[in-house]
């Protein structure tokens, strides 16, 4: 049983990985996608409800073993294979070939306008008007990024947003909304917030004129998507070993874009997206 977490990209990822058991020899794999996060997902794979799910390196550092922030990706590779092993006798798979960071988004339109291109440009535009004669331009009341969305992890988790308004010096008027992660990108097209805290691969930021700022002060850690399995699962069903060793590298950030595209702005089915992109990678 392959679990996914409650967006897009989870869900293609959970249906590449069960598709390719299942063509390894596994047998029928029962999908349980729409997990609502990172913790439901662990503790569903330590309780044996599922066998294992994709998660992010970074993700799995911070938010599911606690660790410090870390932004050495070897050593972060080590820590997260090492503490799922002995905590939890989970295997750490490789990487499927890409990273997914969490990003901070804004609308084409206000990025030309504002010649906003990284994190600190925003913050640059927040700060406190130097005189009373601009006192009225620049600070989070005024500036034109001002409204901030996120969805609850982000809001909660220590790599999220706490740590990153401490990194920046970001300030937004009011709480931030939360919301799904559905929703954000509705709600900037909308213009009910000025910024969110997206993902780096979400296909709605090409397809919606939308505009990924660069984290210049490398805030962020590593976020490489790499699958968590059970180790008696492994023992079940070697297959799933096979699989993992078959899509080792062969995901590109660009790829995940496209097929994220295909689902959330064409609409199209997840299984036949993945089925697509296995048969182009001959899998």
């Amino acid at each position: 049983m392959i679990g996914a977490k409650d967006f897009t990209e989870q869900v293609v990822l959970g249906e590449l990985l069960a598709q390719e058991i299942e063509a390894s020899g596994g047998g029928p794999v029962e999908r349980r996608f729409w997990l609502a996060g990172s913790y439901l997902c662990q503790q569903a794979m330590v309780s044996d409800r599922i066998d294992g799910y994709v998660e992010y390196t970074g993700t799995a550092l911070t938010a599911i073993l606690k660790q410090p922030m870390d932004r050495d990706a070897s050593r972060v590779d080590e820590t997260v294979t090492r503490l799922y092993e002995q905590r939890y006798q989970v295997r750490v798979g490789p990487g499927l070939g890409f990273e997914d960071t969490f990003a901070m988004v804004v609308r084409g339109e206000d990025a030309r306008r504002l010649h906003l291109r990284t994190i600190s440009d925003v913050a640059r535009l927040q700060a406190p008007a130097p005189t009373s004669q601009n006192r009225d331009v620049g600070h989070p009341d005024s500036s034109p990024i001002s409204r901030l969305g996120v969805g609850y992890e982000f809001a909660e988790r220590p790599d999220g947003l706490r740590g990153l308004s401490a990194a920046y010096g970001l300030h937004f008027t009011g709480e931030p909304r939360t919301m799904e992660l559905g929703l954000l990108y509705r709600s900037l097209a909308a213009r009910q917030v000025d910024i969110v805290a997206g993902n780096s691969t979400d296909g709605a930021i090409r397809a919606l004129d939308f505009v990924a700022l660069e984290d210049d002060r490398h805030y962020f850690p590593p976020y490489e998507a790499v699958p968590l399995i059970r180790e008696d699962s492994l023992k079940r069903w070697p297959q799933i070993a096979v699989a993992m060793q078959r899509l080792a590298g062969k995901v590109s950030a660009d790829e995940m874009r496209a097929m994220n595209l295909a689902v959330d702005s064409q609409h199209r089915d997840v299984a036949d997206v993945v089925r697509e992109f296995r048969a182009r990678k001959g899998l």
